[in-house]
């Protein structure tokens, strides 16, 4: 009888297995992440190796200050200003050219290159290094962003004219040597992760989050539905007493 007792006790129930299991999964997936990190860190470490014979391939275009702000005495002031919202485009050729359709023909219209926007989050950010002169040239802008499925503030620029764009040959002059059996292990890891169950789960468990992109509604405590019958039931227990 003891022994049949004994056994019993170390019969675990469904609820149990089914625990253990869900916290081996995370485990696993806590695991797998961590090392992403690890061979993503190794992976951008990796020195660069100078090139013997350095080559072309295409162009780049990117801003520069016109010649205007460049014989100014702020020409230093907006290139600080410029190395924070420049942008670069790259091409196969000079004309940096791409495909377009119009009245159902395809023609061949150059591409558009506008300056960067800064972020609500660089804005706020101290380190990004904006000082209150440079603030003062960028104006507030609030625009709809259909993948997050709300409104996104940045802040443009509102002189653009001070920069003009300029195209120089992309030269190749470095390169970076790859290792096969780690760039097959970070490949193999990240197909895992990425898939849509794991990826919730990381934002759930990990990042602590299970939207990172979905903004919590507060809730006003008056127009709270629990609040509201409290306050009914208050009032009708007062006039119930004021009949008495």
């Amino acid at each position: 009888m003891e022994n049949n007792n004994l056994l019993f006790s170390r019969l675990r129930s469904v609820r149990s297995r089914k625990r253990t299991s869900k916290k081996d999964v995370e485990k696993q997936i806590r695991k797998k992440y961590k090392r992403s990190k690890e061979l993503w860190n190794i992976r951008r470490n990796i020195p660069w190796i100078p090139l013997e014979e350095p080559y072309q391939r295409g162009f780049v275009r990117f801003f520069v200050l016109n010649d205007e702000v460049k014989r100014s005495e702020d020409a230093d002031f907006f290139e600080g200003v410029l190395k924070k919202i420049n942008t670069y485009m790259y091409s196969e050729s000079r004309l940096f050219l791409k495909k377009k359709r119009k009245f159902g023909r395809r023609i061949f219209v150059e591409k558009e290159q506008k300056l960067n926007r800064i972020s609500f989050y660089k804005w706020t950010d101290p380190r990004f290094g904006l000082s209150p002169k440079e603030r003062q040239y960028f104006l507030k802008t609030e625009e709809y962003s259909p993948f997050r499925k709300r409104n996104e503030i940045y802040y443009e620029f509102i002189e653009p004219w001070r920069f003009t764009l300029r195209i120089r040959p992309h030269m190749i002059t470095h390169y970076k040597p790859l290792d096969a059996e780690l760039e097959k292990e970070y490949a193999e890891i990240e197909s895992y992760i990425k898939q849509h169950k794991i990826m919730g789960i990381i934002q759930k468990k990990i990042h602590g989050k299970s939207n990172p992109w979905k903004k919590e509604n507060e809730t006003d405590l008056i127009k709270s539905r629990k609040y509201t019958d409290c306050i009914m039931s208050a009032t009708e227990l007062a006039e119930y007493f004021e009949d008495l």
